[in-house]
């Protein structure tokens, strides 16, 4: 009976994935169709692990004996999945402590760690509480007012705890990059996230300077831990930067998160259900 609900879920997740589709809508409907898409299916298979394993490898469900190798299959990708979220922790850990040992000062009334870099860099580089780095080059190349709006960008990120949230994102993307549209989902939601941000900056600072900002540092790219790191221009590649540019010069007025959308995470705890008729 588990290897039943075991191949139930890598259908409905296989499934849902493919209802996924980079059609143009507005930034929220964007948002939320993509991180649903992105974090349903991992989560109802990982739960459907758990699941498997409260129930054990003995007993019976629906007069079906449950067997020994669904079991074992459940308790392998509970294992990978944990030795996935280590590594991320662990590479992320290094690049934080990496990240650390850079020399620290105040640039206006935020505090900042300094790269020994020419290249044009700034980000959010940490876990629930980031810390802000910026390179000798971009202090030295922006004025003030175009590195304020720089600044404004990357406290947005600050702002909704992106480090955090794509940290855990960035964890189920690691152990079902084999579901189908895996890679395409991940650079939308990278490139949702930085628009978020340049939305959250554009209500602070001039708009106009905030995009003038992004083509100029759009040239430099610095290679950062991924999951720990929330940079400016992190997104400018893959055909990005215009759609940006466009979002800060065109501004819509989006409408808000429809919450009642949000309980279809409610689907990926549905295996639980199962677990008090287990005997």
């Amino acid at each position: 009976m588990h290897l039943i609900i075991i191949l139930a879920a890598l259908l409905l997740a296989w499934y849902l994935r493919l209802q996924w589709s980079d059609s143009a809508q507005n930034w929220a409907k964007r948002w939320q169709c993509a991180l649903l898409c992105f974090a349903l299916p991992p989560l109802l298979l990982i739960i459907t692990a758990a699941s498997i394993l409260c129930m054990g490898p003995n007993g019976y469900m629906a007069d079906l004996d449950n067997g020994l190798f669904s079991y074992f299959l459940a308790l392998g990708f509970a294992a990978w999945a944990l030795v996935k979220c280590l590594q991320l922790a662990f590479r992320g850990y290094g690049g934080v402590q990496q990240i650390r040992a850079s020399t620290q000062t105040n640039i206006g009334d935020k505090s900042a760690r300094i790269l020994d870099t020419s290249a044009l860099f700034s980000a959010q580089i940490g876990f629930w509480q980031p810390e802000l780095v910026v390179s000798q080059g971009l202090l030295q190349k922006l004025d003030m007012p175009h590195l304020e709006a720089v600044l404004a960008h990357e406290q947005g990120h600050y702002y909704y705890r992106d480090t955090f949230w794509f940290f855990w994102l960035g964890w189920l993307r690691s152990f079902t990059s084999w579901l189908p549209n895996t890679e395409a989902l991940w650079e939308e939601l990278l490139a949702l996230r930085e628009l978020r941000a340049d939305r959250w900056a554009a209500n602070r600072v001039d708009p106009l300077l905030l995009a003038e900002s992004l083509l100029f540092v759009a040239s430099d790219r610095v290679q950062m831990v991924e999951h720990f790191c929330a940079a400016f221009s992190q997104s400018v590649g893959r055909n990005r930067l215009q759609e940006r540019i466009e979002a800060l010069l065109t501004p819509d007025a989006s409408p808000g998160l429809n919450w009642w959308d949000w309980s279809w995470l409610l689907l990926a705890f549905v295996p639980l259900f199962a677990v008090p008729f287990h005997g």
